[in-house]
């Protein structure tokens, strides 16, 4: 069992940076990719950033590649994501997911503990 705790959401102007941490129970952390993704409401969730077991490996969705970074710190069993240069359009509900493997990529079914969540508002 993982259980999963995001934290690091708020409200913030466009331009501005924020970052996302998500704090991993569980002795697994260090064997599993994480990712991290989001939804706005009527929309389906939406893959953001991935990162493998040992940090060795990244993925990002073209909408966020070189403005978001995805990291991990394996003795404070943490995944962090670093937004900078935020757009309107980045407003989700982010969520941090466990991989079933050491590298999960960007699908979802990938994934088998998440979140609850943190809100991320970009105001423009």
């Amino acid at each position: 069992q993982v259980q999963l705790v995001e934290s690091g959401g708020g409200l913030v102007q466009a331009g501005g940076s924020l970052r996302l941490s998500c704090a991993a129970s569980g002795r697994t952390f260090s064997r599993r990719g994480m990712g991290w993704f989001r939804q706005t409401p009527g929309k389906e969730r939406e893959f953001v950033a991935a990162i493998s077991y040992n940090g060795g490996s990244t993925y990002y969705a073209d909408s966020v590649k070189g403005r978001f970074t995805i990291s991990r710190d394996n003795d404070r069993n943490t995944v962090y994501l670093q937004m900078n240069s935020l757009k309107p359009e980045d407003t989700a509900v982010y969520y941090c997911a466990s991989g079933k493997t050491y590298y999960s990529g960007g699908v979802d079914y990938d994934y088998d503990y998440w979140g609850r969540g943190t809100q991320v508002t970009v105001s423009s």
